[in-house]
C-alpha cells in the first residue's frame, strides 16, 4: 500500500505540469519571447585583479578600447554593457587578457559581474573579474 502512494505521487505531479512544446513550423522568433530589457554600452567599466602570490588586488577602471598593464598582464576592455531597465543591476564586460612576455590570449571574451565563475579568466597567478560598469546613472 504504502509504495503505491510513493509511486503514484511523482505521476500525479507530472500530470500537473503545464509545458506545452512549442508547435513544429513555427519561427523561432514566434516562439522565444525577447527579454524585456535591452543593454546599454557604458563609456568603461572596472575590473579587480587579484595577484594570487602576492595576496593584493587591484581595481583597473578603463574605458572603452582602452588597454592597461597589470603585473604580467595586459588587461584591454572591449566594451561595458549593462540593463537599462535597472542600470545599477549586471554588468557584462567585454575583455582581452594577454601576458607581457609573449602576447599570448589568456582570456577573451565576456566577464558578468554578478557571476564570475560562469567565464572566468584560468591563470596561475591572477584572477581577474568584472565589477561594473561606469558613467551609468
Amino acid at each position: 500500500m504504502l509504495a503505491a502512494v510513493l509511486f503514484a505521487a511523482p505521476v500525479a505531479a507530472q500530470d500537473s505540469l503545464s509545458i506545452v512544446p512549442p508547435s513544429r513550423g513555427q519561427e523561432p522568433s514566434e516562439r522565444i519571447q525577447a527579454p524585456s530589457g535591452a543593454a546599454a554600452s557604458a563609456v568603461g567599466g572596472i575590473v579587480r585583479v587579484l595577484d594570487k602570490i602576492n595576496g593584493t588586488t587591484s581595481d583597473l577602471q578603463l574605458r572603452n578600447g582602452e588597454t592597461a598593464d597589470i603585473g604580467a598582464l595586459t588587461v584591454t576592455m572591449g566594451d561595458c554593457r549593462y540593463p537599462t531597465d535597472n542600470p545599477a543591476g549586471d554588468a557584462y564586460i567585454l575583455l582581452s587578457i594577454r601576458t607581457k612576455q609573449d602576447d599570448a590570449a589568456v582570456f577573451e571574451g565576456w566577464m558578468v559581474a554578478s557571476a564570475p565563475a560562469l567565464s572566468a579568466l584560468d591563470h596561475p597567478r591572477y584572477d581577474v573579474w568584472a565589477l561594473r560598469c561606469i558613467g551609468v546613472d
